[in-house]
């Protein structure tokens, strides 16, 4: 029987992190050489041949359009490459779901892609690092993991990049999925789909873009005015997500300088600050009138990505963009 084939691009993190001390809180993402994570990872006799290659050794706060291009380029040869079984992306947390995302709306889900990373350095007492990759081997080696988009691996558990979020600073199981759950259950002996893959044979929903345009996020806060909102339209944004209060409420002249930016021809997609949770249209802000876009399920951050690749396949209409958040 042939065993699977695993591209690894590394990228840094703290999945590739070396600690100041064993049991102290600092360290330095990105300091381990991605050679020597598979070194450690080859000793225990995984079913798979893993072949590196390093993208970046950065903190995933760092993870820009330079490391994005590269990661898609080198992940759609390998989906033509018949010698490739699945794909694994080792990744700082900060912005896996960014990246994860990003990837899940430009490419096909023709063969597995799985983003794994890590709570605690390498070598740090407790460290999370080689079980979760272990287990995005196991993933990415499995001929179900095809056709669900990209996935992210963490604590035992699979996601759908659509969904994953971060939620807490620090602890192991900090990642969460919002509305749906996790896919599935993974360990080094096991993986436990909980449903069919949904995605089978569909095309990449939105083309690679040249360069994504500059999108911000402006953050809702009581008693904020407009000058936010007038800065960033002065620095060239070509869209605006506000991460709201609530339902995606702001002050209303914060409201009332989005709507002139929205009749201005900027998009404007309204999230929610809070932690989870759906933003829809015109309950308590009327979009309609404001020409704005609900985010839905998407947070801000995912919003941000989408809005950006929306914008950069010139799709700048409220309505569309609305068409794209409610069929995410």
């Amino acid at each position: 029987m042939k065993i699977p084939r695993i591209l690894v691009l590394g990228t840094g993190g703290t999945i590739a992190g070396a600690a100041r001390t064993r049991t102290g809180k600092a360290y330095a993402a990105g300091e381990v050489a991605l050679d020597t994570m598979l070194g450690e990872a080859g000793s225990l006799e995984l079913e798979a041949e893993l072949v590196p290659r390093p993208v970046a050794r950065i903190g995933s706060q760092d993870i820009g359009w330079k490391e994005w291009d590269a990661l898609h380029r080198d992940i759609a040869t390998a989906q033509d490459d018949p010698a490739i079984t699945g794909i694994i992306v080792t990744h700082g947390t900060d912005t896996a779901e960014e990246t994860a995302f990003l990837l899940d709306l430009t490419l096909p889900p023709r063969k597995p892609v799985v983003l794994v990373g890590a709570m605690r350095p390498s070598d740090a007492v407790g460290s999370d690092g080689m079980r979760n990759f272990v287990n995005a081997v196991r993933a990415a080696s499995d001929p179900e993991s095809a056709g669900r988009g990209v996935l992210v691996v963490m604590a035992d558990t699979v996601f759908a990049a659509a969904d994953v979020r971060k939620a807490a600073t620090a602890n192991i199981d900090a990642f969460r999925g919002f509305p749906r759950g996790p896919l599935a259950r993974v360990t080094p002996s096991s993986l436990d789909w909980f449903a069919p893959a949904h995605r089978t044979g569909s095309p990449a929903r939105f083309a690679w873009p040249d360069a994504l345009p500059r999108v911000a996020i402006l953050t809702a806060g009581a008693g904020m005015d407009a000058k936010p909102v007038e800065a960033l339209l002065g620095i060239g944004c070509k869209g605006i997500v506000l991460a709201g209060m609530g339902q995606g409420n702001a002050p209303r002249v914060v409201i009332e300088a989005l709507s002139r930016a929205a009749a201005g021809g900027v998009p404007v997609v309204r999230s929610a600050r809070v932690d989870e949770g759906m933003v829809d249209r015109n309950v308590e802000v009327d979009d309609d009138a404001h020409g704005f876009v609900a985010a839905r399920a998407l947070g801000p951050a995912k919003a941000r990505v989408l809005l950006m690749v929306l914008i950069a396949n010139g799709i700048t209409d409220p309505a569309r963009i609305q068409a794209a958040f409610d069929g995410r």
